[in-house]
């Protein structure tokens, strides 16, 4: 089952706080122009639905608890992808008072994509790479699962 939800991922978006310039840019992807459909993947709202989260923004106090409830809420196997310079390392506002930094001070990240903001085809290959992740994520589900059974 795990094997067969990698062909086909539910991809969630979080916007944590960001000018949403990485927004816009996740929103591109789903147009006939670069058609992420073709991948399988379908964009959803309910993160116990989906497969792969795709965060952008930097983390603060406030959204640290909604991010990590989302996180909490998604189906194992799970796929994280920090889209942007903000959600990679915290931006240009990495010293503010008020900020985490990066996706990975919240929850663990999978996936890395820099840029401001990136480009379509740079958060298309991020949802590529989640699909092998949950790929790999999935065999090792199989594998576990046998022995427990077979043990």
């Amino acid at each position: 089952m795990n094997l067969s939800r990698a062909r086909s991922p539910w991809v969630l978006h979080y916007d944590a706080s960001s000018c949403n310039g990485c927004d816009i840019e996740t929103v591109a992807c789903m147009t006939p122009l670069y058609d992420i459909e073709r991948f399988g993947a379908i964009s959803i709202g309910c993160p116990k639905h989906a497969d792969i989260l795709l965060v952008t923004g930097t983390i603060n106090h406030k959204s640290l608890r909604v991010l990590r409830n989302i996180y909490e809420q998604m189906t194992e196997p799970k796929v994280v992808a920090a889209i942007g310079i903000c959600a990679t390392s915290g931006g240009v506002f990495h010293q503010s008072y008020n900020l985490l930094g990066g996706v990975d001070k919240a929850i663990p990240v999978d996936v890395y994509i820099s840029g401001c903001p990136p480009r379509p085809e740079a958060i298309i290959d991020a949802i590529v790479m989640g699909v092998e992740k949950l790929k790999k994520k999935g065999k090792e589900g199989l594998a576990g699962s046998a022995e427990a059974s077979s043990g």
